[in-house]
């Protein structure tokens, strides 16, 4: 599998649209490669360099989709309040308690934004607006196939 956005190349810089310095749309997305058997896809985008990438406390979950139908090639840009997903997709909870997509918002240095596609051999039951930890558990042993997208992002950079 392979996952791309035209937004922005692997290790490259997020463009500020997507970003909460500009409208916080979320990133058009791209993937190709989906294993024949797969049944649905885990979309998670997160930060592993909060607070600060010289000394990472935590990691900022941006969004959390799953159940995306394994037919589905990608995801449009849009406001959180805009997106159009594919029929089936449900929704986990970010770190800012959303079930949207929340752009990157740095408070210092430059972040790494990991958008990672998992394909899953099952459809995962509702899980009722999941924090990541709670998704990640339901998605054990079901994953088949992954890959990643890494953009960067510094404000006013």
């Amino acid at each position: 599998m392979n996952l791309t956005s035209s937004a922005f190349l692997h290790l490259a810089d997020i463009p500020k649209r997507y970003t909460c310095e500009g409208a916080n749309q979320s990133p058009p997305l791209s993937w190709a490669g989906v294993p024949a058997q797969a049944k649905s896809l885990v979309l998670i985008i997160d930060d592993p360099d909060a607070p600060d990438p010289e000394a990472p406390k935590m990691t900022w979950v941006h969004w959390l989709l799953y159940n995306i139908p394994p037919n589905a090639t990608g995801l449009d840009s849009a406001k959180p309040e805009l997106v159009d997903l594919p029929l089936g997709t449900l929704s986990g909870l970010n770190d800012a308690q959303e079930s949207s997509y929340h752009g990157p918002c740095p408070p210092v240095g430059r972040h790494r934004y990991f958008h990672k596609l998992y394909a899953l051999d099952t459809i995962l039951p509702d899980l009722h607006l999941p924090a990541k930890a709670a998704l990640k558990k339901a998605m054990q042993g079901h994953i088949i196939a992954q890959c990643e997208l890494i953009g960067t992002y510094k404000k006013g950079g």
